[in-house]
């Protein structure tokens, strides 16, 4: 049979591969996306000739196919650059010039010097072997590829089947399968390294050297191991099942939410959405503490109002509909926010199993009529105002935040809905600065002050509020300049006399540090 590169009835165009005079053209092309890599064992079946002369050797005549490790120096190099392009089921005609051939030797007798090659490959499959860890320490071959592109994550439970031989010819086997944290690990370090890199389904066996192999002495104690503590295991078949997605809500592992059931799209609630929940809380010896919510009525409450607990809460606006899942909150965060009563203090750690039946979005902004805004900006402060009123600062300053997002962007508002909105704007600044004074967060106060200054120079509230935080980070000259301002503007304030008084005393106690300093530095000179 007489191979040709320009086939008439490939609808696929030649293609040049690198620099050095390898062309392909597609017969027919393959089933998948993927193409080998260097290193993977790859089956092929073949035929070739030297152009315009005898045919080659043909897989095919011999009614056996070929097998190959890629990029490895087994074949010519115009195998392994053109067969590296290659997908699964892929068939396709490839000129391989002498330089990447034969070169000046040749093959004799049938290959002459400096010939060209024709060679027709079709790409049956492939094994993909990877090292894992760099060194040859594991070393994976892939026999049988899983579903999807997702692998699990460190914080991920895992559930797989395994057969592990150690070096002495045992046999450890786990049909029904065991689950395990990625970052825990399980029978040796390899198993973590590994499942890392699988897909869901995927089978791998795993050739391994050093302590990657070594049974840990903190492997499932179903499987008594007492005796093979320091035993080294020389290869795993390993079977990833499936697994469950873990994530760090609070990225400290204070609370962790693995998911049970999956959920239904991809939309999630957010702040001031309403909510349907069920769920219920078990203490560390899961004796149940809490129950809340049914199938028949689910317990309903809108989120960031302190109706849950912040923890839990959290956890659920990560959440899908209909999702499940297992929400395991650190007592350490309870303590960080609000104390514990009841049953839950006498735990370190509770677990939270809950399902989101569903929720209802809040209204976005940006989808609201001006008038909507402005309504929802004024309902926002006002609910601000009275968490204010109630020394919930933290709440207050999210409230004011929020009322003020509603109208940041007012370029379709009119004229006397900008004044409006710059009213409100201006208000909510002034109120969120003060809670920020409470909290302590000084800096954020004068950021919020600056801003309200920029709308309004000779506003006092905003003078007297920046001066404050300017007192607390020891910034007196910009405190002066501060209460200096709003001296003149408004001589009579009792509120910002004071305030002046308290910066005169602490600009005294520091001139008197300075000169003890300075003293100091003196009578040590001498």
């Amino acid at each position: 049979m007489t191979l040709s590169l320009q086939n008439e009835d490939s609808e696929f165009a030649l293609k040049q591969i690198g620099n050095e005079g390898l062309t392909k053209q597609i017969l027919s092309k393959g089933l998948t996306w993927q193409t080998p890599f260097s290193g993977d064992q790859v089956e092929v079946h073949f035929r070739g000739q030297v152009e315009n002369g005898p045919s080659l050797e043909s897989s095919y005549d011999k009614g056996s196919s070929f097998h190959f490790k890629l990029g490895q120096g087994e074949v010519i190099k115009g195998w392994d650059e053109g067969v590296a392009t290659m997908k699964k089921g892929e068939r396709a005609i490839f000129k391989i010039p002498s330089s990447l051939a034969y070169g000046e030797v040749g093959s004799p007798p049938l290959i002459p010097p400096n010939a060209t090659l024709i060679f027709e490959i079709e790409m049956l499959c492939w094994s993909s072997i990877r090292d894992l860890t760099g060194d040859g320490g594991i070393m994976k071959k892939t026999i049988r590829e899983g579903e999807g592109w997702a692998t699990p994550k460190e914080l991920d439970e895992v559930l797989v089947k395994y057969e592990a031989r150690l070096e002495n010819g045992m046999l450890l086997k786990s049909d029904k399968g065991v689950e395990f944290n990625v970052s825990d690990g399980y029978l040796c370090p390899a198993m973590s390294i590994a499942v890392k890199t699988m897909r869901k389904g995927e089978v791998a066996e795993l050739s391994m050297k050093f302590f990657y192999g070594l049974i840990s002495q903190n492997s499932n104690r179903t499987i008594e191991l007492d005796d093979l503590s320091d035993s080294n295991l020389i290869n795993i078949k390993l079977e990833l099942v499936s697994w469950k997605i873990v994530t760090d809500i609070t990225g400290d592992k204070k609370i962790l939410k693995k998911i049970n059931k999956a959920g239904e799209g991809f939309d999630r609630p957010n702040e001031g959405s309403h909510v349907k929940v069920i769920y219920f809380c078990k203490g560390e010896d899961g004796t149940i503490i809490e129950r809340k919510g049914s199938k028949e009525e689910p317990f309903e409450f809108t989120t960031q109002e302190e109706q849950v607990h912040e923890g839990l809460e959290r956890a659920i606006m990560t959440m899908k509909k209909a999702e499940q899942a297992l929400v395991t909150i650190n007592a350490e965060y309870f303590f960080d926010h609000n104390n514990l009563q009841g049953n839950k203090a006498n735990n370190k750690i509770l677990y939270y199993e809950v399902e989101l039946v569903d929720f209802t979005k809040e209204k976005p902004f940006w989808k609201m009529e001006t008038q909507e805004k402005l309504e929802a900006c004024e309902q926002k402060k006002h609910d601000g105002n009275l968490l204010f009123k109630a020394q919930n600062f933290r709440r207050a300053s999210k409230k004011y935040e929020k009322a003020v997002k509603y109208i940041e962007f007012d370029h379709t508002f009119s004229d006397g809905e900008k004044g409006h909105a710059n009213t409100l704007r201006l208000s909510c600044n002034l109120n969120n600065a003060a809670c920020k004074l409470k909290l302590e967060e000084y800096t954020e106060a004068t950021r919020l002050c600056t801003k309200v200054l920029e709308q309004d120079p000779l506003n006092v509230k905003a003078l007297y509020r920046r001066c404050q935080a300017y007192l607390k980070t020891s910034d007196l000259e910009k405190a002066e300049a501060d209460i200096k301002r709003a001296l003149i503007i408004d001589p009579n304030n009792r509120e910002i006399k004071l305030e002046y008084k308290e910066l005169k005393m602490k600009q005294k106690e520091y001139n008197k540090y300075e000169a003890d300093i300075f003293s100091t530095m003196v009578s040590r000179m001498n």
